[in-house]
């Protein structure tokens, strides 16, 4: 049995979905509907129960969870890097996790949880995920800041030799649309295009980067997933990594992209980046990936036109959009 938490979210559908291919079904969903659309993501998937994340809380207090788990895959997490409510955000995404984890160790099952590149900050810190480094990050947002504090629980109390997390650069994929404004660009963009023919992205306001040519490291949820399921199967493979393509590429590349997918001449307006998030703007992201393939991963990941390609195609411009 494999609990996923978050998982009718983004990635944690996606993880499913990778979960199903192999032919396991022997899943547990733990997540928060609500009135939500998260729901689609779970049409389709094979799965044997889904749990209230409240509810497997309480399981696991109580010590009442109904069955013999071989691993987590905690997803589950408030992921807007915009949420502005930090005691919220100090139980949903630092003390949740903190108690899923005792669980999974106490039971010996196998923990692998999702961390994020927003721990990075503003990146004057680089980009290396070995653990010294992680000891000293300074995140900029609060999201980024709830996930820096569960990485610190884990190096603080000597579990990283345990249990895997991953450090998630901008994902992008099927099964996000429900994301509202946390929402890739690469889905608003394809969206914008069919409306209006045109995208629109920030103006630079730094030296050394022209208007459009900010960079960061996309990765495709597909290649996200493929590292979930490897670490799955490698169990003495433990750590905090990042997982990304190892290649920054431009928000001017990433749209023209989006056009040819859609077999449109590019068409790119430059706007002015408001003045609330100018300071703390990332103008270059990029995973170090070393330690991931020295851990012995050695899949080739999608490049981003390959991507942007089968997301267009195959879910952005088909009638279902899920995977």
């Amino acid at each position: 049995m494999i609990v996923v938490t978050g998982g009718a979210g983004f990635i944690g559908s996606a993880i499913v979905w990778k979960l199903n291919e192999e032919g396991i079904d022997d899943i547990v969903i733990v997540d928060n509907l609500g009135t939500s659309d998260k729901w689609k993501n779970l049409v389709g998937r094979r799965y044997v129960d889904y749990v209230h994340k409240d509810r497997f809380a309480e399981m696991i207090n109580a010590d009442t969870v109904p069955f013999e788990a071989d691993g987590v895959i905690h997803m589950g997490a408030c992921s807007s890097t915009t949420e502005r409510d930090v005691d919220y955000l100090m139980e949903n995404n630092f003390h949740y996790s903190c108690n899923v984890a005792r669980w999974a160790l106490k039971k010996n099952i196998r923990f692998i949880y999702a961390s994020s590149a927003a721990t990075y900050g503003d990146g004057t810190q680089g980009f290396s995920d070995d653990d010294a480094t992680s000891r000293t990050l300074k995140p900029i947002n609060m999201y980024g800041y709830s996930k820096q504090l569960f990485d610190l629980w884990v190096l603080r109390n000597g579990l990283e030799s345990q249990v895997a997390g991953l450090k998630f650069f901008n994902v992008f994929g099927p099964n996000e649309y429900h994301k509202g404004d946390m929402r890739s660009v690469i889905h608003k963009s394809c969206g914008e295009i069919g409306d209006t023919g045109r995208v629109r992205l920030f103006k630079s306001h730094r030296a050394g980067y022209g208007d459009g040519e900010q960079q960061r490291d996309f990765v495709y949820v597909k290649d996200c997933v493929e590292v979930v399921r490897w670490l799955y199967h490698h169990r003495d493979v433990n750590g905090i990594f990042n997982v990304g393509t190892g290649q920054a590429r431009s928000w001017n590349d990433l749209v023209k992209a989006v056009f040819t997918a859609m077999g449109k001449e590019p068409i790119i307006e430059y706007i002015d980046m408001p003045e609330s998030i100018r300071n703390q703007y990332q103008y270059f992201t990029e995973a170090g990936m070393d330690k991931l393939r020295a851990a012995g991963y050695g899949e080739v990941f999608h490049s981003l036109e390959e991507a942007i390609t089968d997301y267009v195609t195959n879910y952005l411009l088909t009638t279902d959009h899920h995977m």
